[in-house]
């Protein structure tokens, strides 16, 4: 099974996926729990900056050493990534590749053949790269999931390339 996965067509950078490398990506979310979320969705710099901030605060406060409740933090950040299923949003790649401005929809070459959408749709995809804290090395190397949730149970696997046309 290839673990590479091209987007060609009409872009003006064919690029290439490796999910092997997403888990340590901060733009991965929780699949188990994504597609239950509501609809209200902070600014990704919002997010950020809170973040950022709330580190600064910690090390103001206590110092650069790690208290007791940051090693356990990470221990448990630890374990949620040994066990948990984890996606991550398509948007980003689409958006690198730059498609066309004629580009109107995005087709998927899958184990099952193919499936075709318009690019809008395609922007809400997440691509499912971990399951119970593996690897999808059966039917993956990704699953694509639909933005709304509609196929969770039944995604589209053994995804080979991404084409835009």
């Amino acid at each position: 099974m290839e673990t590479i996965i091209p987007i060609t067509g009409k872009v003006n950078y064919q690029i290439t996926l490796d999910p092997g490398v997403w888990i340590f990506d901060d733009r991965k979310v929780e699949l188990d729990t994504y597609f239950q979320r509501t609809e209200e969705q902070d600014n990704e710099l919002e997010k950020y900056t809170k973040s950022i901030s709330k580190h600064w605060d910690r090390e103001i406060m206590e110092g650069a050493v790690f208290p007791p409740t940051l090693k356990s933090e990470r221990k448990f950040e630890k374990q949620r990534l040994l066990e948990g299923s984890f996606g991550i949003p398509f948007k980003s790649f689409l958006l690198n590749a730059e498609p066309h401005d004629n580009a109107k929809t995005l087709l998927i070459k899958h184990a099952a053949g193919e499936s075709e959408m318009p690019l809008s749709e395609a922007l809400e995809l997440i691509l499912g790269f971990s399951k119970e804290g593996k690897p999808l090395k059966d039917d993956g190397p990704v699953h694509v999931y639909y933005g709304d949730g509609s196929n969770q149970q039944t995604p589209i696997t053994g995804v080979k390339q991404f084409i835009i046309k």
